[in-house]
């Protein structure tokens, strides 16, 4: 079954001529059964294209999906029309007293501050305590990972010499986990960040179980079945050339960056890059709803009961 989105959302066009099943909420409605409600917590300045990634990644599968865009209360964007934040999105204070059987957390390009500095820190805090009552599973995307990951468990983010970036093999740790069915023993997965978790500093955190890691660029999905969890480090949402925009507007911009590691053929900028973690990427989150799937109540109301 399809993901019900409103049909003026740009990712309703984008998914269809994808081959995506969407829906809209008329078509919804005549269908006598209920949808997994996910949340998309999207702090990414290019609030558009974070939504086509992920809506694309959850509603691949059999499932009716009923995705719900969210916003900080007070944080205004700068990079996304205001009619359109108007349109689509609803702040956190007007749906927290709702239940969700998703939540997806995004990163967001604030990597150098300190969680405390972040200046809607208080807020996401009660967001991510609000998880515990009000959400079946959460998934924690890049930095929204760490910061929940630093939140529970006060796992401490470390800076890097530079930036890391580009596609970088993970082994899979363990193949019995259900968030990792259907993996093979390695994957690629897209790298961009200033900082880093290491595993030891998971490793101090009880509970916690690291599923992917890289040689390279240290650990990057930890499950954390007691707040009911997922963090990944990583970018498996990423479009095919979001890197490669990456690294344009930094070379326009001036800023020193290095070519991406393992993305174009021969690391050739000249060339289109490959795209060597899409079957993955939907193996995941196609994992993470169905996990969602065989667990949630029923009656969503029993959510956090």
């Amino acid at each position: 079954m399809p993901i019900k989105l409103p049909s003026d959302l740009p990712a309703f066009s984008v998914l269809r001529r994808e081959g995506i099943q969407v829906m809209a909420e008329a078509e919804a409605m005549r269908q006598d059964i209920r949808p997994l409600r996910i949340g998309l917590l999207n702090l990414m300045p290019k609030k558009i294209q974070t939504e086509n990634q992920f809506a694309r990644l959850i509603g691949a599968g059999p499932l009716q999906i009923d995705f719900q865009l969210i916003r900080m209360t007070e944080h205004q964007t700068r990079n996304t029309a205001a009619e359109h934040m108007e349109a689509f999105y609803r702040p956190f204070q007007d749906v927290k007293d709702e239940k969700f059987d998703g939540l997806i957390i995004t990163g967001a390009p604030i990597e150098h501050l300190a969680f405390e500095d972040v200046t809607y820190w208080d807020e996401l805090s009660e967001v991510m305590a609000w998880t515990q009552t009000n959400v079946h599973s959460t998934f924690g995307v890049c930095w929204g990972g760490m910061a929940m990951i630093h939140h529970f468990h006060g796992v401490p983010k470390h800076l890097l010499p530079a930036k890391l970036f580009g596609c970088y093999r993970h082994r899979n740790l363990d193949a019995s986990s259900p968030y990792l069915r259907g993996f093979s023993d390695d994957c690629v997965m897209p790298v961009s960040r200033w900082t880093e978790m290491r595993q030891e500093d998971i490793e101090r955190a009880p509970g916690l179980t690291t599923l992917l890691t890289s040689d390279d660029a240290g650990p990057a999905l930890v499950d954390d079945p007691a707040h009911r969890a997922l963090y990944i480090f990583n970018h498996f949402e990423y479009d095919d050339g979001t890197l490669k925009e990456e690294f344009d507007r930094d070379l326009a911009a001036g800023v020193p960056i290095a070519v991406p590691c393992n993305y174009y053929p021969k690391d050739d900028p000249s060339q289109r890059p490959l795209n060597r973690w899409r079957s993955h990427a939907h193996l995941l989150y196609g994992n993470w709803i169905n996990e969602i799937y065989q667990s949630t109540p029923y009656d969503i109301q029993k959510i956090g009961a």
